[in-house]
């Protein structure tokens, strides 16, 4: 039932975030300009589908770290290799993947992860949105070996819950020569280097919490937090960043992003006698994505990884929570020009949806 609940309330998110990048200020839709861009820097494909497959990997893992020390203890969610399919046309993009979990021979030692794992990227012209919801409860520890008992591989810990949903939206500021769909969405091609700052902001609430001590007993003289088992939170804050694609003979590229964001930070753990303590911290957290692969008027194929890292800070100054979410992604992608009565389906939908639409200059 809290899955549910969590998963309605990402879509409704999502439905909100995509209205305010994409109702048009003027009463009449059929009246809005199109974004002007430089196309002697990049090309878009407005009337043209873009068709993918791909591999990837998501992740939501819980880093404990002892501040005075740098000693660090590292929860890994044990999700699967996905392989999957998707379709971009214009600013609607639907992928679907399903597990291939035969592919890592540890699988089974690692224990078993629960997830709802929602994770949406907006890439708007001028704006750039992401949207979380992360429902873990199952984790293992790394390295192996690492506080397990001697006839077990992995510290499994089953009773452990991170749960986290919030989002950020940033800026654009040289959407003229710089484009994000080119990399993440494959329905744009950018064919000279350029770059953008970027500035906005981010929100975030979370949970982590087990059923005894997040801390191993094994290791409970080397972290202050050694008692807690429960820590609720919330952060909120702006941030600032920067994005470039460096472009090598039109074809090849390499892009990168980053925003740096100094959170508030609101914080309450509860000790296992179920004392509890709360604090205001600050907490600087990160979103990167990095990309390089191949594009081309028809063919593009890309490796990418996007980050999401919350520091949520503690009763003291010893130790801080590490909230890691992202995803690794191999993608083969073509475009080719819809017909019949789906190309005029389509042209009904850009009438509705004038964002589609764009203009070069």
């Amino acid at each position: 039932m809290q899955q549910s609940r969590a998963c309605l309330l990402f879509v409704f998110t999502s439905v909100l975030l995509i209205m305010a990048l994409s109702t048009p200020m003027s009463v009449s839709a059929q009246r809005r300009k199109p974004v002007p861009f430089d196309s002697s820097y990049y090309q878009t494909y407005p009337k043209l589908i873009t068709g993918r497959v791909f591999f990837s990997q998501k992740y939501t893992s819980l880093r404990l770290r002892n501040t005075d020390n740098n000693r660090t203890l590292h929860y890994q969610p044990n999700n699967a290799l996905n392989a999957g399919v998707g379709v971009t046309y214009g600013i609607l993009t639907l992928n679907v993947g399903v597990p291939l979990r035969f592919v890592d021979p540890d699988n089974k030692d690692k224990g078993k992860t629960r997830s709802l794992d929602l994770q949406s990227h907006i890439y708007a012209r001028k704006w750039v949105g992401d949207i979380f919801g992360q429902f873990y409860k199952g984790y293992y520890l790394r390295p192996k070996g690492k506080a397990a008992a001697p006839d077990e591989a992995y510290y499994t810990r089953p009773d452990l819950k991170v749960q986290m949903i919030g989002g950020a939206l940033y800026r654009l500021f040289n959407s003229r020569q710089f484009s994000y769909r080119a990399a993440f969405l494959q329905n744009e091609w950018q064919k000279k280097s350029a770059g953008s700052f970027l500035l906005g902001g981010e929100v975030y609430y979370g949970t982590i919490r087990g059923d005894s001590a997040l801390v191993p007993s094994e290791y409970a003289d080397v972290f202050p937090q050694q008692d807690v088992r429960k820590a609720r939170f919330w952060e909120v804050g702006p941030g600032a960043g920067y994005a470039y694609t460096w472009v090598l003979k039109k074809h090849f590229f390499l892009t990168g992003s980053a925003t740096v964001n100094g959170d508030l930070s609101f914080i309450k753990e509860f000790e296992e006698d179920n004392t509890s303590r709360t604090r205001v911290t600050f907490s600087p957290n990160l979103i990167f994505r990095a990309v390089v692969g191949y594009n081309s008027d028809t063919w593009t194929a890309n490796i990418s990884w996007f980050g999401n890292r919350v520091s949520v800070g503690s009763a003291t100054d010893d130790y801080r929570y590490i909230v890691s979410t992202g995803n690794y992604r191999l993608t083969v992608a073509k475009r080719f020009n819809p017909k019949g009565i789906l190309r005029k389906r389509l042209r009904n939908a850009e009438e509705k949806l004038p964002i589609i639409s764009t203009e070069g200059k």
